[in-house]
């Protein structure tokens, strides 16, 4: 079962997310995180922390698991 993580915008870059996630504690540890740890979007490996998440999207991380970008209602 996937968290959900709840954003209020259109969409969220996948560094933001990753804060709102809790899987990283600062934007500056999420471009060393992504080198480090394979993260998937909607089961293609990404790389990049500006990638725009929208609604419905997965991410998912191995050891930290899988999240789904809801809306903040």
């Amino acid at each position: 079962m996937s968290e959900r993580i709840e954003i209020s915008t259109e969409y969220i870059p996948l560094g933001q997310f990753l804060k709102l996630a809790n899987v990283v504690e600062s934007g500056g540890m999420v471009k060393i995180f992504l080198a480090e740890f394979d993260v998937l979007v909607n089961g293609e490996l990404e790389n990049r922390r500006g990638r725009k998440l929208y609604l419905g999207d997965t991410v998912e991380i191995e050891e930290f698991g899988t999240f789904e970008v809801v809306r903040d209602e």
